[in-house]
């Protein structure tokens, strides 16, 4: 008999053929031993109860395959019905040693071999994965779990993550199957580093699907992974992976997009862990896109606000990173920070957020330019309201900040007679703005690598001293 035919990865072509929808039509129809419909040239029926007695399984299945291609006439059809045949006896032989033998040793040798075997099958091949579903494999792969030898789960948990590749019916299949709740109660038991790789591999998987995300998020996972995350090194000695480590930030990035996960993010204290990641560049990005979906949420907000340093370190971002990605992300959780929570924008200013919103402007990407200068919008709009409401009281902003922190408005004239009925101490505070200005200005053109004679002039000195940050040329 022909050997199945295998793919370059290893996975089983099962049906090239012909259409994939009629062959599952005809495959579920020999699952249950039903009556085919199939009527061959001549007319008669296939299969017809009153003059056939019925098969089951792969016989059933094969008579229904050479009724399919005895129309076609052809030698190589017949060959093609034979590998299909074999191999869906192959992937029927699997689960069938999957779902007997539990008790004995050797019935136990052969579920670990035949989850290995699953997951070798389902690793490249879209097909296999749905068929196996279909005959049964993720129940006994999930109560493979229960086992408390490390090997059995590790060999569980990787058939049901390649079982789950790209197919949102098996994902959701394995958490119906109670594999989130087993998965944690291996993490209570102390599993080993090895088992909790694969274990944060599958939660990354099974969080992809939008209706398993608050599933996941309430049910206990994120304090484990945000420790994965926070505990993760080079090798397994002591903690998970380097990869593990990526693993649970993505897993996190997903359940952090469907908003009623918030709050399990907050109380995981994952906002001040994921502050203090930024700065290492193989997880920045990723790290201010989770901070982009949390501080949508008011509570979200303010777990940032409370974080140490959070202010200065989103900042930082803009003055060192050189990947828009993080400029770009960072600039967005500043923006949304400005704009919701109004007593946030003192620290902004503290924080040294002027000067940076300025040189993004300039040198940004696109879109970083456009988020930096809404964010000086908002705080040029917030600073006018406190120089409306008059400097003797400190302002009357709700950033509260004194209203000389900022470029003052008006023109040089106008900023003569201020200057006229300043005191010394405000006198001084604008001069140091203004020398503030210019520096950074001279900052910006070395960072542009623009020749040194392009250094600020009498005349631009006159700009800086007069102008606001809106009227710079965005």
């Amino acid at each position: 008999m022909a050997k199945c035919e295998r793919g370059d990865e290893g996975g089983f072509r099962l049906w090239p053929f012909f259409s994939v929808a009629a062959f599952r039509r005809k495959l579920l129809e020999a699952m249950m031993c039903g009556v085919s419909r199939h009527r061959r040239k001549s007319g008669a029926a296939f299969g017809s109860p009153e003059r056939r007695p019925r098969n089951t399984g792969s016989e059933r299945l094969a008579e229904l395959l050479r009724a399919e291609f005895s129309e076609a006439g052809s030698d190589e059809a017949e060959v093609e019905t034979r590998r299909k045949i074999e191999a869906f006896e192959e992937l029927q032989r699997v689960v069938g040693s999957l779902q007997t033998g539990e008790g004995d040793n050797a019935g136990e040798d052969r579920r670990k071999e035949a989850a290995g075997e699953v997951r070798r099958l389902a690793k490249d091949d879209a097909e296999a994965r749905e068929t196996l579903a279909m005959l049964g494999a993720i129940p006994p792969l999930v109560g493979m779990l229960d086992s408390p030898d490390p090997d059995f789960q590790i060999a569980a948990l990787y058939a049901l993550l390649n079982i789950g590749i790209g197919n949102d019916l098996n994902k959701a299949a394995i958490v119906e199957a109670g594999a989130v709740h087993k998965m944690l109660s291996l993490i209570e038991s102390g599993s080993s580093p090895s088992v909790s790789e694969a274990i944060v591999a599958n939660f990354l998987g099974l969080s992809a699907l939008d209706s398993n995300k608050p599933i996941i998020g309430s049910s206990g996972a994120v304090p484990f992974l945000v420790n994965a995350f926070k505990n993760a090194s080079a090798t397994t000695d002591g903690g998970v992976s380097s990869q593990a480590r990526q693993d649970a930030l993505r897993a996190l990035f997903n359940l952090s997009i469907a908003a009623a996960n918030t709050p399990h993010l907050i109380e995981a204290d994952l906002a001040p862990c994921l502050l203090g990641a930024i700065g290492d560049m193989e997880v920045s990005e990723r790290v201010l896109s989770v901070l982009s979906n949390i501080v949508a949420a008011p509570e979200g907000r303010r777990a940032v606000s409370r974080s140490r340093d959070a202010f200065p370190i989103l900042v930082d971002v803009l003055n060192w990173s050189d990947a828009p990605g993080c400029q770009e992300k960072a600039a967005y959780v500043l923006m949304v920070m400005a704009h919701k929570a109004c007593g946030d924008r003192a620290a902004m200013i503290e924080a040294g957020i002027m000067s940076s919103l300025l040189e993004l402007t300039l040198l940004g990407s696109p879109l970083a330019q456009k988020r930096a200068s809404r964010i000086l919008e908002i705080l040029s709009v917030d600073k006018g309201k406190q120089v409306s409401e008059g400097f003797g009281e400190g302002g009357g902003g709700c950033s509260g900040v004194p209203a000389v922190s900022a470029p003052l408005i008006g023109g040089a004239a106008e900023g003569e007679e201020e200057e006229a009925g300043m005191s010394e101490e405000r006198r001084a505070v604008r001069q140091l703005v203004q020398q503030s200005l210019q520096s950074n200005m001279r900052r910006i053109v070395r960072r542009a690598n623009l020749p040194q004679d392009f250094a600020p002039s009498d005349h631009l000195k006159a700009l800086t001293a007069s102008s606001t940050s809106k009227s710079l040329p965005f």
